[in-house]
């Protein structure tokens, strides 16, 4: 990327807090400065412009919660810059340092890399289990993706998160951006589409956000609800793509993970969690021929279904 290349951060924001403040306060940090910082806010009782009102370059786009789509309002965020990079970022991802934005930048290194994502460090309060799944997700060591990877990856050569990834805008623009309407998984979706255009994604393992999440198994079990949901609306991108091998994968290597520290207990939790996981994949991948009010009942997102029908 060239220097002078202009990077612009959009972020989806819904009741925000503390965190959300002190983000805002180490972008500003940041060794490479961004122009702009979108906020794509859903309207709630936080005071959002008071919060934001001395982050040089921050400007409030409020929409209602109706309104709100994982892929829609973040393409409407990215239709309001000009920059030729995009950063997007969610309100509870913190920069781990003042190096994010400049080693984003720097892992466009081939014209073929459209996009960049980071390496997501668990939180202090993360349990262990949830520890060595970011370890598993997020390596030391960074790579570039392309379509040869398939036969090693599968479904893991489409893999970029929101949670902080970088956009090249012209191309953004030109493949016409994130889906408009999608329940959940905006980001593999349009990374799907880059690898089989021939384009490439980096992972950036040195750029660095501080991101867990503590789910119970039936909060798993309602995520990969939706993630199956948004790759079975998409057989365009995830057909014929190898999927549930690299589940089974992390289960192996997390019990194994468990022996080795000592905590063979946690293997239980793991199963639990697991199974929670697969009946979550698997009723959403079969959501056609489920009822609306199980739809209903296994979906986070209940939104979504508005005017579905089976």
């Amino acid at each position: 990327m060239k220097k002078e290349a202009i990077i612009d951060a959009v972020i989806p924001a819904y009741r925000p807090g503390a965190e959300f403040r002190e983000l805002l306060k180490r972008l500003m940090a940041q060794s490479r400065p961004l122009r702009r910082i979108i906020i794509m806010n859903t309207r709630t009782e936080v005071d959002m412009r008071t919060m934001a009102e001395d982050i040089p370059g921050a400007e409030i786009h409020e929409l209602d919660k109706s309104e709100f789509d994982h892929g829609g309002t973040r393409d409407a965020g990215a239709r309001l810059s000009d920059a030729d990079y995009l950063l997007f970022l969610t309100q509870d991802a913190l920069p781990a340092d003042e190096y994010l934005v400049e080693r984003l930048a720097a892992a466009f290194t081939e014209p073929q890399i459209k996009a960049a994502y980071a390496r997501q460090l668990a939180r202090p309060d993360c349990r262990e289990l949830e520890r060595y799944t970011r370890i598993f997700n997020y390596p030391e060591e960074s790579r570039v993706k392309t379509a040869a990877d398939l036969d090693t990856l599968g479904i893991k050569t489409f893999f970029c998160s929101n949670v902080c990834a970088m956009y090249e805008r012209e191309t953004y623009v030109n493949r016409g951006g994130f889906i408009r309407k999608t329940i959940f998984n905006e980001d593999m979706i349009y990374a799907g589409g880059l690898i089989k255009a021939g384009y490439a994604i980096a992972y950036a393992a040195d750029a660095r956000v501080i991101h867990s999440h503590n789910y119970s198994g039936l909060e798993q079990f309602h995520r990969n609800f939706d993630l199956a949901v948004s790759q079975a609306e998409h057989p365009e991108i995830f057909g014929g793509v190898a999927s549930e091998g690299e589940g089974i994968r992390l289960v192996k290597k997390t019990a194994a993970h468990c022996l080795r520290i000592r905590k063979p207990w946690l293997i239980v939790t793991l199963v639990w969690q697991s199974g929670w996981k697969f009946l979550g994949y698997r009723m959403g991948k079969s959501y056609r021929k489920l009822p609306r009010w199980l739809v209903l009942r296994c979906t986070m997102n209940r939104a979504y279904w508005n005017g579905y029908r089976r």
